[in-house]
């Protein structure tokens, strides 16, 4: 059937290779979309509400549940806007503990993603079981990246889900250098995986669609931006993070749970791996900026499909990263800094693997909290994503339908979307007219 039938509608009951539930709702009259809905039904969590009466220590403890494949990014986030209310500073030590257990998260996080999630999509395979019965080395290799992230996430954190070891102010209890000289071998091994899964996405057939995006991210003049920074864009903004909600709002739209987060008086935004590359290039580590541009891929970079090569790049930067910081690290001293408690406000953002994370609570004189704001990267990618799959949709409206589907299907996971994050895939419904 083609796009001048009179009606064409089907239904996909579930989206695979996410993580959560929505729904995508299409009414097309002719060469026309009437109406495209990405629905996010995911029950509402109430994160924001739990905090609240609860200590300031238990934050990172109580934020790291949202997520079981990114609890550090919650805990990274949490960890700075308490210790911006509190006056908290960390040594040097401390941050470099924090980016290693951060990569260590975009490492399990990029790799599942990239091996399991997405790559099908790009071969012609239902999901990552059938394109492991016929390359199961590829999928060991995917595998073997994740296993390395959560290892390193063990190390540093106590355990590879809700890791118990961060806290305010630092650690609970000191690294030993030892144990990191430990992970050296994998990570060795990990940087020459993540050199060739750039080399192998980079020969993927990739769509043809580049929007017009803003992108949004943080950025540090002196490392590709992961645990903190300004919040910049490509079309002027530079901030502060505590000056979040003078530029960006939140609200409710009916067709979903998760609030939609927009730049005041400009719209959708985009948030992410492809964000962080186009704004922070020349921050990356060396040898993962020469895997990029060994196949092209410099800024500006606009077509999201080819979030996959860039995920790819990012794991490169992780590993050779980790191993330049444990060849420098030395020991903590004291694992942790304190503050007095005060009455305050506090904001923090972090980079998880799906983009920008922001995160302000305000504390009572006791060091309970009175008000939290969390604002997930899927929520602040929710209209970029509507926004794509409707450039995408009009210009394949003659395919038939399970392409269309495939399609629209593979921009979404162009984002790697955590619906569950999002909630405070995918039912297709398709109509034509």
């Amino acid at each position: 059937m083609h796009k001048n039938d009179t009606r064409r509608s089907f239904n996909v009951t579930e989206l695979t290779r996410v993580e959560g539930e929505g729904a995508l709702d299409v009414i097309v009259e002719g060469d026309e979309i009437i109406e495209l809905k990405f629905r996010i039904f995911e029950s509402p969590r109430f994160f924001e509400a739990l905090l609240r009466g609860r200590r300031f220590d238990e934050v990172t403890d109580i934020t790291a549940r949202i997520c079981g494949i990114c609890p550090v990014a919650y805990q990274t986030s949490s960890a700075n806007a308490i210790e911006d209310a509190l006056g908290i500073q960390v040594g040097e030590p401390i941050r470099d503990l924090r980016r290693m257990l951060y990569f260590g998260e975009w490492i399990e996080s990029h790799g599942l993603h990239v091996y399991l999630l997405h790559a099908p999509d790009f071969l012609g395979y239902h999901g990552g079981v059938e394109l492991a019965q016929d390359s199961p080395d590829l999928v060991k290799r995917g595998l073997r990246l994740k296993r390395v992230g959560n290892r390193l996430m063990e190390v540093i954190g106590g355990r590879e889900i809700h890791p118990i070891n961060p806290r305010v102010g630092g650690f609970w209890k000191a690294i030993a250098k030892r144990d990191l000289d430990e992970m050296v071998p994998d990570l060795e091994w990990a940087l020459e995986a993540a050199l060739a899964t750039v080399d192998w996405v980079s020969g993927f057939s990739y769509p043809d669609l580049e929007p017009d995006y803003e992108f949004v991210a943080l950025h540090d003049p002196d490392e590709y931006a992961i645990i903190g920074g300004r919040i910049r864009s490509n079309r002027g903004i530079d901030i502060p993070v505590h000056e979040w909600g003078d530029v960006f709002e939140e609200d409710h739209i009916e067709w979903s749970n998760a609030l939609v987060a927009r730049i005041k008086g400009r719209g959708s935004y985009h948030v992410g791996p492809l964000a962080r590359f186009n704004l922070n290039f020349e921050q990356l580590h060396p040898l993962a900026r020469a895997s990029a541009e060994r196949h092209g891929l410099t800024p500006p970079v606009l077509n999201p499909f080819k979030t996959i090569m860039v995920r790819s790049v990012e794991m490169v930067h992780a590993a050779a990263t980790c191993l330049d910081l444990i060849g420098r690290y030395e020991s903590l001293g004291a694992p942790y800094a304190e503050a007095p408690l005060r009455e305050s406000v506090g904001y923090g953002a972090s980079e998880a693997p799906r983009g920008l994370l922001y995160h302000r609570y305000a504390l009572d004189e006791e060091g309970l909290v009175t008000d939290a704001q969390i604002v997930p990267p899927t929520s602040q990618n929710q209209l970029q994503i509507e926004a794509d799959l409707r450039q995408l949709l009009s210009g394949i409206l003659d395919l038939d339908d399970d392409t269309i589907q495939h399609q629209l299907e593979q921009s979404i996971r162009n984002y790697d979307p955590c619906i569950s994050c999002a909630t405070h895939f995918l039912t297709l419904n398709l109509e034509r007219r």
